[in-house]
């Protein structure tokens, strides 16, 4: 069978000749990093003979999912015992480790997807392992399998022969079919802390014969993400261009992080809203030819630095003594608002089709130094009534005289403002937030507009109050590409933090399709304005033909009253 074969093995291959990952893979289970809970299990399991016929694993790339299931084939056939760790002495280990052995099947799923595949591995399952106690089947990307293939998988992954031990691995578990699910123990790997990951690099760097700083080894394992494979490449490609000596300026040039003092510039600028200095520092970065989508993922990891410490979190980063120093000062003069609403618009900036045009940072840059400006628009309306207060003063001294006077325009004039404060300021003590929406719908409408002029514009043309139940306001919005729009990830904070501060109070919002509710005929304009001509509505008959061959004698809905010239052609 060509397309499921056993564990490769195309001749003798010398370590030296292999890349970082594999000459380094891990060969015991005390040598995976970052998996206690999975090792301890399986180990548990082997020594008291409890070993399951299936298992999955699932979690991010590089984190040992494929590593684990060879280390488990080694420990349960090893001819030292089969109950704990692997010896990799004796035949069947040193053949796994080789790439020979015939009772380790590997297959990828992703290039193994049909049927036809699955069908001849059940022909397959139903011979005996060739040494060992057991054929294992590694199923790589099981999640890959088509539906037909995972269905036709069932049985024999629920029954196997007892001398057959599946082992699926898969990045993307929440693809694979609950039947499949559930006839596996499942291990979910996690991402491998940067701790653990420099720890395994400064092992393979003192294996390699390769001198580097411990701030070069975390610079390449924050850049992993988690993945310790990826890790391994990058100190690898390191290696390949700069020989046995690593700088931290080349691991920076290699990573393409540019570590400009730029990047800190600019966060202060934003932070105290000095536009025409933040632009220019934007201008020099463009001129100088820095990559931009680099420049900006490292401000908006200062500004979450920033953000942390402001917080108060005791976990501020990875700030060094002098940078933590400089960000508190940068902090102690504005509020965690900003700071915030900063974040949200740099971090939402997307920068894959034009990475060579400043614009948007030169717009979300105006636009957060404009936006807590517009969140003083609340107290705005206070400014606006207190000249119209004035100008009462200064009418009642003319009718001084008689004090009769005034008394008919002083009532009509003074209690008409109050009202208004009072019904916006504060929410309804019986929470009905809904009702208290809709009477101020405007003041939503300028918060936003301060917040993000595009939900602003959604919330304007397509959206109203619905329901406020359990703390989630319910809207109905009445066209489907505005309800995606909003649902939308970088939206729906900005929705939540409008009406959250609109109300007093931390609200989820939900989305609900709903057709706009048709205004009676009588409401249009048109008919309004034909109306005062003298028009009049009048209900159609059910059984009244719309339409008349002749084109006369059918009248409208609308006919012309006293005054008219009559009923006209229908």
């Amino acid at each position: 069978m060509g397309a499921l074969r056993s564990f490769g093995y195309n001749g003798e291959v010398s370590t030296e000749s292999q890349v970082f990952y594999r000459k380094w893979r891990p060969q015991t289970f005390a040598e995976l990093i970052g998996q206690e809970h999975a090792t301890r299990t399986l180990l548990n399991a082997l020594q008291t003979g409890r070993v399951a016929h299936a298992y999955l694993f699932c979690g991010p790339r590089g984190t040992g999912k494929t590593s684990t299931g060879r280390i488990l084939a080694k420990a349960v056939n090893c001819q030292s015992g089969g109950k704990g760790e692997p010896c990799n002495t004796c035949d069947i280990c040193v053949s796994v480790n080789d790439g020979r052995a015939l009772d380790l099947v590997e297959v990828d799923a992703a290039s193994n997807r049909g049927i036809d595949e699955i069908r001849e591995l059940r022909e397959r399952v139903k011979f005996a392992p060739h040494l060992g106690r057991k054929r294992v089947y590694i199923i790589d990307e099981v999640h890959m399998l088509t539906d037909a293939a995972s269905n036709a998988l069932l049985k024999t992954l629920e029954e196997p022969p007892p001398y057959i031990m599946f082992i699926l691995a898969t990045t993307e578990p929440h693809k694979l079919l609950p039947t499949l699910l559930s006839r596996s123990q499942r291990f979910d790997f996690h991402r491998i802390s940067q701790a653990d990951v420099v720890s395994r690099l400064a092992f393979v760097s003192q294996k390699e014969g390769i001198e580097t700083s411990s701030e070069s080894l975390m610079l390449i394992a924050r850049g992993s993400g988690g993945s310790l494979r990826d890790a391994e490449n990058t100190l690898e490609q390191l290696t390949a261009y700069y020989g046995s000596r690593i700088e931290l300026a080349q691991v920076k040039e290699t990573l393409g992080i540019t570590g400009d003092a730029r990047a800190r510039e600019l966060a202060g600028q934003i932070v105290k809203k000095d536009i025409p200095a933040g632009l220019a520092t934007i201008s020099s970065v463009n001129i100088d030819g820095l990559d931009l989508r680099q420049f900006t993922r490292e401000l908006v990891e200062y500004l979450r630095q920033l953000l942390l410490m402001k917080a108060g979190s005791a976990t501020s980063g990875d700030l060094t003594f002098e940078e933590a120093a400089e960000a508190k000062i940068i902090v102690a003069g504005t509020s965690l608002d900003h700071i915030l609403k900063a974040v949200r618009l740099f971090g939402g900036i997307d920068l894959r089709l034009d990475n060579f045009s400043s614009l948007p940072l030169e717009m979300a840059l105006v636009e957060c130094s404009l936006a807590t400006e517009e969140t003083k628009t609340p107290s705005g309306p206070r400014p606006a009534r207190a000249p119209v207060k004035s100008r009462q003063v200064g009418i009642s001294p003319s009718p001084k005289v008689s004090a009769g006077a005034p008394e008919p325009a002083s009532p009509a004039q003074e209690p008409a403002p109050p009202p208004k404060p009072a019904a916006i300021e504060a929410p309804p003590p019986d929470g009905d937030y809904v009702t208290y929406l809709r009477a101020n719908w405007k003041r939503v409408l300028e918060t936003s507009h301060g917040a993000n002029t595009t939900v602003e514009a959604l919330l304007r043309s397509s959206c109203e109050p619905m329901a406020f139940e359990d703390g989630v306001l319910v809207l109905s919005v009445y066209y489907p590409y505005h309800k995606e729009r909003l649902e939308d990830i970088t939206k729906r904070p900005v929705v939540e933090g409008i009406f959250g501060k609109i109300l007093g109070t931390r609200c989820q919002v939900r989305y609900v399709l709903q057709q706009r509710e048709k205004k009676p005929l009588a409401e249009g304009h048109l008919v309004k304005a034909a109306m005062e001509m003298g028009a009049k509505i009048v209900a159609r008959e059910k059984n009244e033909p719309t339409d008349n061959a002749s084109g006369a004698g059918t009248p409208g809905p609308v006919e012309q009253g006293a005054g008219g010239a009559g009923p006209g052609p229908g």
